[in-house]
């Protein structure tokens, strides 16, 4: 229903086939903008609690914490560390929150709060954080692959790619969810059973890094080891990956029970391979059938894990892990496609430019972003050469716009449209032109005590999420101010942010997704709606 109302609202509902809940019901405010509940969610704690962890659990977390720990030691493997206590947060802070509220996607409430156009922007960040995590989780596969089974890389991620958008088109939510158990015992077992096998090989000397399996901090990386704790830390808070099973809950506690479960269980996972990581930099390779020397590059840090499983492990445990591992990379690239082409089908195409999409176009539109984000995350992932480096990079954007936007939209009454675009130019122009290594992007902007050899020292990151921070609550305080003390008329009001609001129309939406739990529930709500 494409329909504009001053001082009055309409609402509807409908079965659903795409959603992770069965029914949705939307209504338009006083400035056009479609908001959606949904009822009958249906996922209780077992399935919600490993879906979660398993999602965190892919193989970018697994390859990418045994190349930190086995490359850069304990201290700087940071990212298992910092996005479990992130998922923790949000268990506790964001989750009971938005579940309670019904949204169906984490962007709800920013389109709710900023107007969809807005919210339509503020996917970008989310959008590239989704396609680094799908690009570092493809390559650890093709990592895997290459060798193991001697395969070109390119090729195992396309053939990979092809499997995850194949079974996340057709089977939506619960196929990603039931996939994700089976996968979690797959990578439990294959981890665990390799590890007595590397830890006793012959070749293995721990006494080679007595001194340096810590890892060592140098007084010019504090900033940067600060920024990447901080960024870490706020990288999930704004994940729609994980919301997307938090929000598809049957109630609230079950939500907050199963993220905190979740995050416990992921964190318990990431022992294996940071064990693994150290049984890879204590190993000396020229005691292997491995074709290199001992001294690893760089790049050959990436593939400690395939390689301590090829090497240092009998044939049936190396297949065994292998499969552990290919188990990880579906269970997280299979959330994250679903993730981003739920967000980019409701929230942007529907939202932004057809409110009145019927639920088959809808559909189509989720599948079609399926097979985009899995195209685009292979393509990225076939160019890069850290696993770990793009593990980093995901939460980056997240982290500098969009962790600060979502709270605002939360928890801060005056936050306006005004503020959150200010607040996404500013973080952006500063993030971006800060440099990135990672991807070769030059530093145009050199922060203080720019090295050439370390790149950016200062913190950044954290320096432009708090930027866009302060840009966003004093421009919003500011057109608040102007606007509703009439220091300036409401005609230049260009976004309607201070136009008649229709908070009784969202009391009956919230109403009505208590109500709705069966079919008959939408024949009786719809009959009311059609008499009234």
């Amino acid at each position: 229903m494409n329909v504009k109302v001053l001082y009055k609202c309409k609402t509807t509902f409908a079965p659903l086939n795409s959603s992770p809940s069965k029914y949705e019901i939307s209504w338009i405010n006083h400035n056009g903008c479609k908001y959606t509940k949904c009822a009958g969610r249906s996922l209780g704690m077992f399935l919600a609690t490993l879906t979660t962890a398993a999602t965190m659990v892919g193989g970018a977390y697994i390859n990418g914490t045994a190349e930190s720990m086995a490359r850069d030691g304990l201290l700087w493997t940071i990212g298992p560390v910092g996005y479990n206590l992130s998922l923790f947060l949000a268990a506790l802070v964001y989750v009971p929150k938005v579940r309670k509220a019904e949204y169906t996607t984490i962007f709800d409430p920013i389109q709710e709060k900023y107007g969809n156009r807005t919210g339509g922007l503020l996917f970008i960040p989310e959008l590239l954080g989704d396609l680094f995590w799908e690009a570092a989780i493809f390559n650890a596969l093709g990592a895997t692959v290459s060798i193991i089974l001697g395969i070109e890389m390119s090729i195992a991620i396309i053939v990979s790619a092809c499997i995850v958008i194949i079974y996340t088109f057709f089977g939506g939510l619960y196929s990603v969810a039931y996939t994700d158990v089976i996968q979690m015992f797959f990578i439990i077992i294959g981890l665990v059973i390799a590890l007595p096998f590397a830890w006793t090989n012959p070749a293995v000397d721990f006494n080679r890094i007595d001194k340096t399996w810590k890892g060592e901090i140098d007084s010019k990386q504090i900033g940067i080891y600060i920024d990447t704790c901080l960024l870490t830390l706020g990288g999930c808070l704004t994940w729609q990956a994980f919301y997307q099973r938090i929000l598809a809950c049957k109630s609230v506690s079950i939500a907050r029970n199963s993220a905190l479960l979740g995050a416990s269980i992921s964190a318990l996972m990431a022992i294996p391979p940071a064990a693994i990581g150290v049984i890879g930099a204590a190993t000396d390779w020229n005691m292997t059938s491995y074709p290199q020397n001992s001294t690893l590059s760089y790049e050959d840090w990436a593939f400690i894990l395939p390689m301590v499983m090829e090497y240092l492990c009998p044939l049936a445990i190396s297949v065994i892990g292998f499969g552990a591992i290919s188990a990880a990379v579906m269970s997280s690239a299979d959330s994250i496609v679903l993730a981003t082409g739920s967000v980019f089908s409701r929230n942007i195409y529907q939202n932004c430019f057809r409110p009145q999409a019927s639920d088959r176009e809808l559909t189509w539109v989720l599948r079609f972003s399926i097979i985009v984000v899995g195209t685009l995350g292979a393509v990225i992932a076939i160019s890069a050469n850290s696993i770990y480096g793009l593990y980093i990079l995901c939460a980056d954007a997240m982290y500098v716009v969009q962790f600060p936007v979502l709270t605002c939209a939360l928890w801060v009454k005056f936050a306006n449209t005004y503020g959150a675009i200010s607040g996404l130019v500013v973080g952006t122009t500063l993030r971006v032109l800060g440099g990135e290594p990672v991807l070769s992007f030059p530093a145009i902007i050199k922060y203080p005590g720019y090295n050439d050899k370390l790149g950016q020292i200062f913190p950044f990151k954290t320096f432009a999420m708090l930027s866009c921070t302060f840009s966003l609550l004093s421009i919003s305080y500011l057109t608040e101010y102007l606007f509703t003390k009439r220091k300036l008329s409401k005609k230049f009001d260009i976004f309607n942010c201070y136009g008649p609001k229709a908070s009784k129309c969202k009391n009956e939406a919230n109403d009505i997704a208590m109500r709705v739990k069966n079919e008959d529930d939408v024949k009786n709500e719809t009959d009311k709606f059609l008499n009234n």
